[in-house]
């Protein structure tokens, strides 16, 4: 088979995600599916589409012998692995509804989302979560199976069982139980305006759909290999790097983990990837680093193929004038920009970012240099993917074209409105915010303000201020900033964190009471004088109790601690006294800079 071969599953309008899997395990059996770092022997391992369909079996069978009926809940609390797929395609098959937890997620957050849900077998990794699980136990009564990928140590918990002793050896040989392709397939949770997430329900033809419209707008080929390391927990892996591979037949390595990426790269050489601008963030510091302590003769060298590479790259896109210093390029390309491909494997014919805007700075340094990129949008009620750039039409600082099959539109304030088969079914349990989205004709507002020319959109601002961090978690500040100033010490708060690996906050004090706490803690009464630190570490304390009902990824780590105050006359209130959020950012953005200070932007 040709590296470059097309064979896709022929989606039918009535498939569902069990289905469409059985056609791919019909269509290649033998072909490798997944492969897995296995520690015991040290060596990466493979697994057939035959093979990983047996373990479906065996799983759904175990599921059988539960109380369970189609359509109950099921989660998944796991990290990237080949028992991700086997638990998602057993219950899919069962005709059951899958929902992902983010394994580092807050226990109550956790035990809220399952509460919610009504979830009643839970598939988890081992000791390591169940300890935390253990401190909210009580909260989630409805849980009546708990399954682990990893032998557990003796417990308390009677639901608690290994994977070992669960499965059944002999797969189910059932045809997958017949559910309409527009029933809820899944509830993926996302932040909601209230500091508690909100349950996306999508369906079996949303994420099919959306699958389809992603293959009508970029080629993916049997032969490509993908490194999957964002969590399956998030839309955007889940559609593009798992059900996506299913319908191409394309290979999905699990990487170990974050830290062990850059080895994962060199080690599967992968041609495909789906990031968040977070992992383009990481590499661009490490390079900026090992530049720093670089001759200033190799530096000029890196800027200048940078820069030559970048503007070749305008050149081919129909956007720049051809230059003369395009003909030492094979040569540049040799001394620079090789060796950072290399380090990601090689063989990459294309990177997708989304999630989060790319910084444009490190869009154009990795352009330059020869790596892929095309930057995409979407939000996981359109399951997730709207729009991408094309290999052929790529424009760093755009959000692409609208994929096939999906339409847009604008609303007041130019908010982006999107419809088609790819549209969420609503929110769990939450018809009042379902009604705030969703349109009776269909549309779904996304909140984000755009502009389309020459047939690619750019996001102009958002007419909710939601911060979309790098890992593409998206946080509502005023909620925050709301629960901050219930503090009668932190009397205003900003919340920052576009685009960044974790959020942090401007906090104005209310100088009387900082007297006093600070003499009760025996700080200095100057916040800004030699307890700096210590007066920054007490504000956080008590900033996380405020927030403590808000995501785990919602909680800020660094905080600026500011003695003046926003008012209507310095003009950085409005006159309903409401935050200029631009102003204040602009009036201290060096204390926005000490934030982030040491961290890739």
């Amino acid at each position: 088979m040709s590296p470059r071969e097309k064979q896709y599953v022929p989606v039918a309008p009535d498939d569902t995600l069990a289905t469409a899997f059985a056609k791919r395990v019909s269509m290649t059996p033998g072909a490798l599916a997944y492969r897995e770092y296995d520690g015991a022997s040290g060596q990466w391992q493979g697994s057939t589409w035959a093979e990983t369909a047996r373990m479906v079996g065996r799983v759904r069978a175990g599921l059988a012998a539960e109380p369970l009926a189609p359509g109950d809940r099921v989660a998944i609390m796991l990290r990237n692995c080949r028992e991700w797929v086997w638990f998602d395609q057993g219950a899919t098959a069962q005709g059951l509804v899958t929902v992902p937890v983010y394994v580092d997620d807050r226990p109550d957050n956790i035990a809220y989302c399952l509460n919610d849900a009504g979830v009643k077998l839970l598939f988890a990794e081992g000791d390591e979560h169940l300890k935390r699980l253990a401190q909210v136990r009580a909260q989630m009564p409805g849980v009546l199976r708990i399954v682990t990928v990893k032998a557990a140590a003796a417990q308390e918990d009677a639901a608690v069982r290994s994977l070992a002793q669960w499965l059944p050896t002999e797969p189910s040989g059932d045809p997958p139980v017949a559910v309409e392709a527009g029933s809820l397939a899944t509830i993926v949770y996302t932040s909601g305006t209230t500091g508690r997430p909100k349950g996306v329900m999508l369906s079996h033809r949303n994420m099919l759909q959306n699958v389809l419209s992603g293959l009508g707008g970029i080629d993916v080929f049997t032969g490509d290999v993908f490194l999957s390391f964002l969590p399956l927990s998030h839309m955007f892996e889940r559609t593009v790097g798992y059900y996506l591979t299913i319908v191409s037949g394309s290979q999905v390595a699990f990487a170990r983990s974050i830290p062990q990426l850059a080895e994962d790269f060199r080690t599967i050489r992968p041609t495909a990837i789906v990031s968040v601008p977070r992992i383009y963030e990481r590499l661009h510091a490490a390079i900026q680093g090992q530049l720093h302590e670089a001759p200033p003769a190799k530096r000029r060298l890196f800027e200048f193929a940078r820069r030559t590479g970048w503007a070749l790259f305008e050149w081919r896109q129909g956007r720049g004038p051809w230059r003369p210093s395009f003909l030492l390029w094979p040569a540049l390309r040799a001394l620079v920009a090789s060796k950072l491909l290399e380090r990601l494997g090689g063989r990459l014919r294309i990177a997708v970012s989304g999630g989060a805007a790319l910084n444009p700075q490190i869009a154009q340094t990795f352009i330059g240099l020869g790596l892929p990129i095309v930057q995409g949008y979407g939000l996981t009620e359109a399951s997730p993917v709207v729009s991408v750039n094309r290999l052929e039409k790529n424009d760093p600082a755009s959000i692409g074209a609208v994929l096939p099959g999906i339409e847009i539109g604008f609303g007041a304030n130019g908010v982006l409105l999107v419809r088609g088969p790819n549209v969420m079914m609503g929110y769990w349990n939450n018809p009042e915010a379902t009604a705030a989205v969703m349109r009776a004709d269909g549309w779904l507002d996304t909140g984000d303000q755009a502009r389309i020319e020459e047939g690619l959109l750019y996001i102009t601002g958002r007419i909710k201020e939601i911060i979309v961090m790098a890992n593409g978690e998206k946080v509502p500040p005023v909620d925050m900033e709301l629960a901050i100033q219930l503090d009668p010490l932190l009397e205003q708060a900003l919340v920052v964190g576009e685009g960044r690996p974790f959020l942090g906050a401007l906090v104005a004090l209310n100088m009387d009471e900082w007297s006093r706490v600070a003499g009760e803690a025996g700080l200095d009464p100057d916040p800004h004088g030699g307890g700096r630190e210590e007066a920054e570490k007490l504000v956080l304390r008590r900033i996380a109790r405020q927030v403590h009902a808000f995501p785990g990824y919602a909680q800020v780590r660094r905080v600026a601690l500011l003695t003046d105050k926003w008012t209507v006359d310095n003009g950085l209130l409005t006159p309903t006294l409401k935050p200029r959020r631009a102003q204040i950012l602009e009036r201290y953005r060096d204390r926005v800079a000490d934030i982030y200070r040491g961290h890739a932007v």
